[in-house]
């Protein structure tokens, strides 16, 4: 696991400063920087937008009775999203923006829940909850 946190921590922004040095000797360095604050601020303003929907959502399955997994699954991908936002870079801007719209984040959800369903088929989770003491 460190070996794959140093990776990501260490090739992402190298590849993230070249890509940002190639855009700007095309398009220039001004243009780029606009670019990267624009995709921020676009970002920002999806993240605020399609929290606030999830959030409805939640509170409406909730006054419903009903376990809001789906939406929290959501919300948990929008948070992802704006922290990837709040990187400077490219990749890391599209990556964030992608997570943000609700039809590539279906995708990204049912790619999460069959992550979820594997690690408990093979009993890796342990839980203490007795749903009596949540009354």
């Amino acid at each position: 696991m460190f070996a794959k946190l140093l990776l990501l921590f260490t090739i992402v922004p190298l590849i993230e400063i070249y890509i940002l040095i190639k855009v700007g000797q095309h398009i220039g360095a001004l243009d780029t920087i606009m670019l990267v604050l624009l995709t921020g601020l676009f970002g920002a303003w999806m993240a605020r937008s399609q929290g606030l929907i999830v959030l409805r959502k939640i509170q409406t399955d909730l006054h419903s009775g009903q376990l809001p997994a789906e939406s929290l699954t959501d919300a948990l991908i929008i948070l992802i999203g704006g922290v990837l936002l709040i990187t400077p870079g490219l990749i890391t801007d599209c990556t964030g923006l992608l997570l943000l719209f609700p039809q590539s984040r279906r995708a990204f959800r049912k790619f999460i829940t069959s992550q979820f369903k594997k690690y408990i088929a093979k009993n890796n989770v342990y839980t203490n909850i007795h749903f009596d003491d949540l009354n």
